[in-house]
């Protein structure tokens, strides 16, 4: 069995062909669930695009989605030997594809000439995200189920971070009672919230930032250091290089909400407190500057940037791990799950596994497991979104087209998605 799986909730459009066993969905698949395989994960990044402009543009995004689907998914089905000539002749899809219409001009040449590939299910991102972007993947998807008369599941982005977890893992459904309850920790430029999972399907949102979200306070600290975009990866890149002999800079930055009894997050304040210590920054001495944007700043030594950046980092690492944790023992989970663009952040990884072993964590929680994805799983993909179609596929959560739409800010408790 294939699916198909697709994501356009943000910037990058991502599509992935993933093969289960042999078997259907259905009461057999639910017993003996077969292996989860990525046969193809295509993504096409938007992020020099919106570099430029320090963030995502939804607008831009989604002209680019528009024209960026179909080569990508001509890419994933193509690297399956899925594409065969045809030359059957076309139904109109005008109607679905009225608001898209470079992309459907453009899709019915391409369903002209490619017969229906061997692929059982559509599954495709429904919220949340950035609206326009949405509905550009969902009408690409209403329109092949639509075509080659196939069933969708509707994803939540938020689920499918978790769920990355399961790709190639020795997990399995059948053995749910050693992972559950699950704490599961979702990161990224949009959100930032802590959420119990009792079961594949059973969440509850335990706590969320009141503003900005771990990946956003990155990307806004970033700019005011006159660091690149997207601003995670650049703040880790300057703070791996800060060698700690010539750490000469008392950078003390909050750690918003640490101690706060529930389980919300803050990181707007910290974001100020930057701005304000580079505002009241003195050369400690004179040496190259790290950029030319920073000449505006009057920030010559790079090794407070640097300094800066690590403090940054850590700044956020602290709070994610201290909530987590907190919530990790109140709720007396056996399994930490995260899941995410932050996710990646390789000093947070290293953190969070050093934080398990410790003596005082493991009697807290008899030892609790850790799952963290693979770096390349943790960013927006469509593998992921796959792999959370086929848990509610063996459910029978499947629906026709006309019964998808977008909702920007759809929750993960949410019943109805």
């Amino acid at each position: 069995m294939k699916i198909l799986a697709i994501d356009t909730s943000c910037d990058d459009t991502c599509i992935a062909i993933l093969e289960i066993g042999k078997q259907p969905f259905g009461e057999s698949a639910r017993r003996r669930p077969g292996k989860l395989e990525i046969k193809s994960n295509i993504i096409s990044s938007q992020v020099k695009i919106h570099r430029k402009y320090g963030g995502v543009y939804p607008t831009l995004a989604k002209r680019e989605h528009q024209r960026n689907l179909l080569p990508v998914l001509i890419r994933a089905l193509k690297g399956n030997k899925l594409l065969k000539i045809s030359n059957s002749k076309i139904q109109t899809l005008k109607k679905i594809l009225e608001r898209e219409e470079y992309l459907g001009e453009e899709l019915e040449k391409f369903l002209k000439k490619y017969q229906k590939p061997k692929v059982d299910t559509i599954a495709v991102t429904v919220g949340p995200g950035l609206e326009p972007c949405l509905w550009v993947g969902i009408n690409f998807a209403r329109s092949l189920s639509h075509y080659w008369d196939l069933p969708i599941v509707p994803v939540n982005h938020i689920e499918a971070h978790i769920l990355a977890n399961f790709l190639n893992t020795k997990y399995k459904i059948q053995n749910t009672k050693y992972l559950f309850p699950a704490v599961c920790l979702v990161v990224s430029g949009g959100h930032t919230q802590l959420i119990l999972m009792k079961n594949f399907g059973q969440y509850k949102i335990l706590g969320e930032t009141r503003d900005d979200a771990a990946g956003e306070c990155f990307d806004k600290t970033a700019r005011i250091l006159g660091l690149s975009y997207p601003g995670g990866p650049a703040i880790a890149a300057e703070a791996a290089r800060l060698k700690i002999k010539d750490y000469r800079f008392q950078i003390k930055l909050p750690r918003p909400m640490i101690n706060s009894k529930n389980y919300d997050f803050s990181f707007s304040g910290l974001k100020t407190a930057v701005l304000y210590k580079i505002k009241d920054y003195k050369p400690v001495a004179s040496l190259p500057v790290i950029s030319s944007k920073l000449r505006k700043l009057k920030i010559k030594d790079k090794n407070y940037i640097r300094a800066m950046c690590a403090e940054i980092q850590q700044a956020i690492i602290d709070v994610l791990i201290k909530k987590t944790i907190k919530a990790t023992k109140d709720y007396k989970a056996k399994t930490i799950i995260l899941g995410g663009g932050v996710a990646a952040n390789t000093e947070l990884r290293k953190q969070f596994k050093t934080t398990c072993l410790t003596p005082d964590v493991k009697r807290a929680t008899s030892g609790v497991k850790l799952l963290i994805p693979a770096k390349n799983l943790c960013t927006d993909n469509a593998a992921m979104v796959g792999v959370a179609a086929y848990y509610h596929g063996l459910k029978g959560k499947t629906k026709a087209g006309r019964d998808i739409e977008a909702n920007a800010n759809l929750r993960i408790s949410q019943n109805d998605q």
